[in-house]
């Protein structure tokens, strides 16, 4: 039996490949270009994962190609665009699956925060643009389906509202524009699996920003350590979230802020959370999650819900960002690496010869240090001691 993995995140590849050969599925991975994922394809045979060169945003086509499979058992949708080209798939072809009409919603974030507005599960509504001053300021305004960052403005004052209402003009959008209220404190985010309406909070993710207004993600660490009383909370909470948007299947990466009078929702993203994240879960909970993501497209409850995890090392990440744009010559560093505590390692994300541009967002990592820990916090410590001494080299 035959699982299609419909485009998916840069890294965890390697994983579903062994959950599925575990499950006794064949995986095949349909793409629209295969470049994203050479670091992976790169170190597996060629007998883990077949991959199909296709156009995954023509969807008429990907429905012929997955026709013809003719022991097709599911489909995974794991990243933000393609949830609802999945969703729809899986309805047209009478496969397991999220309803298409939920991740409809859930791909909204201005519709997201309307519903957890109407349950008292946030402070503030969306409002279009072009009214953002009724919210007063800070505010953000970003794109209503937008991804890793992209199509995000924090605004202070009006002159910064002025700007970004121009830059919009002229950036690719998914969705469309809206304005939100800026909730200030740490963010996190929570790291979930839900099915049939069951969520589980398998933790929770700290994420160091870079300073206002670019608010580019530079680093995290999991799992946090909160007191026992306050995570139960957290994991009431985010329960509560994630029913109230509609989310009833799959994992589920929400970001949130620790506000001074309690968590704000900054946007739920219906699937495993992205950079070396599934990486970490898989370390830190000693098991491989990519299981449920197997099960669950093949209609079953994962054991990820029930079973017991746990007793794996914290783990820590740092994105190495280069300085200036230009072409990628190489990295200076990476031979430290070796011996450093940790065990630290080194996830590429683009490859010399690759010109490197938007600086203000992920879109510009080159590549992603990772390290342990006894603690989320002491690995932390020990990936940015390690990134410290990596230096993206540019040909500007």
């Amino acid at each position: 039996m035959t699982v299609v993995l419909l485009e998916a995140l840069t890294f965890g590849l390697g994983r579903l490949a062994d959950a599925a050969a575990e499950a006794g599925r064949k995986l095949v991975l349909f793409t629209g270009n295969r470049d994203i994922y050479r670091y992976e394809l790169g170190t597996l045979g060629p007998d883990r994962v077949e991959v199909v060169d296709i156009d995954t945003a023509d969807i008429a086509a990907c429905e012929t190609a997955l026709r013809a499979i003719p022991d097709l058992a599911g489909i995974i949708n794991s990243t933000d665009t393609w949830a609802l080209p999945g969703a729809e798939l899986t309805a047209r072809l009478g496969l397991p699956g999220p309803d298409a009409a939920a991740v409809r919603v859930l791909r909204d974030k201005g519709a997201v925060r309307d519903r957890l507005y109407e349950h008292g599960l946030t402070r503030g509504r969306p409002v279009p643009v072009m009214v953002a001053e009724e919210l007063g300021f800070p505010l953000v305004v970003k794109d209503s389906s937008g991804t890793s960052s992209r199509g995000v403005w924090l605004v202070r004052d009006q002159a910064e509202l002025e700007r970004a209402r121009l830059e919009a003009k002229t950036t690719p959008l998914k969705g469309h524009l809206i304005a939100e209220p800026y909730f200030a404190g740490p963010l996190y985010s929570a790291e979930t699996v839900t099915w049939q309406g069951s969520t589980r909070l398998l933790g929770i993710l700290s994420r160091q920003l870079s300073p206002e207004p670019v608010r580019r993600e530079e680093a995290a660490a999991f799992p946090v350590a909160f007191p026992a009383a306050e995570y139960a909370g957290l994991a009431d909470w985010i329960g509560r979230v994630l029913k109230a948007a509609g989310h009833e299947q799959g994992f589920a990466h929400t970001e949130f802020v620790l506000a001074a009078d309690g968590p704000e929702v900054v946007e739920i993203n219906i699937r495993i959370g992205g950079a070396m994240l599934g990486e970490a879960l898989c370390r830190s909970l000693g098991t491989n999650v990519y299981s449920a993501m197997i099960a669950m497209a093949l209609g079953e409850e994962p054991a990820l819900l029930t079973q017991e995890v746990g007793g794996g090392p914290g783990i820590g990440f740092v994105l190495a960002y280069p300085a200036a744009e230009g072409v990628l010559t190489g990295w200076s560093g990476l031979d430290r690496l070796p011996g450093l505590p940790g065990s630290p390692e080194w996830y590429p994300t683009a490859s010399p010869g690759d010109e490197i541009r938007h600086l203000a967002d992920q879109r510009s990592c080159t590549g992603i240090v990772l390290a342990e820990g006894p603690t989320a916090e002491l690995a932390l410590h020990r990936a940015l001691a390690a990134a410290g001494g990596i230096t993206p080299e540019i040909d500007s």
